[in-house]
């Protein structure tokens, strides 16, 4: 696996590096070719604390985990175990699909728990059609806080194209257009 380490407000070092690398190296069994996977890790301080992005793009998604701590290296062991989890989670919706050349993953190395055999499968509960209004950003953020949610979908109004606000984790807002 290649990986990209960028620091953000700080100089990451050789052993941070090692460390990243090492850790990261628990994900290669997962991953059936992992010499052409790229996975972009930042480290951010802000204040005493660190948190840790690892961004793994794969063929059909995207394994995604942040994570923030006080300690670098608890931020980073609980970004790999975060990253960990969603693939021994998921493994049964990534296994019915496996139909489509489209994962890279080696279910053979993933184990699960004696008493997480009998997953339940999630499945949609419920569906709504919504009527998608042109507005700008600050309309749609102003909709979403009134209606309590973390997201809305709009039309931007500039664009006329689809979008999404949404909350993010820091508690400012993020935009997602379409193209």
């Amino acid at each position: 696996m290649e990986i990209i380490i960028h620091g953000d407000k700080i100089k990451v070092t050789e052993a941070m590096k090692s460390y990243i690398e090492d850790k990261l190296g628990r994900l290669d069994k997962y991953l059936e070719d992992s010499s052409n996977i790229r996975a972009n890790v930042i480290v951010k301080v802000k204040g005493h604390l660190q948190t840790m992005e690892i961004t793994i793009p794969l063929k059909s998604f995207i394994l995604r985990s942040e994570e923030t701590q006080e300690d670098f290296y608890a931020a980073v062991d609980k970004t790999i175990d975060k990253l960990e989890r969603q693939i021994r989670k998921n493994k049964t919706r990534l296994m019915s699909r496996k139909s489509k050349p489209a994962f890279d993953f080696n279910f053979d190395m993933i184990e699960l728990p004696e008493e997480q055999e009998e997953i339940k499968e999630t499945k949609i509960v419920k569906r709504k059609t919504i009527e998608v209004k042109p507005m700008d950003e600050e309309e749609a953020i102003l909709q979403m806080e009134l209606l309590g949610h973390q997201f809305y979908m709009y039309k931007d109004a500039d664009t006329n194209k689809p979008a999404v606000v949404y909350k993010r984790n820091d508690g400012n807002y993020g935009v997602i257009e379409s193209e």
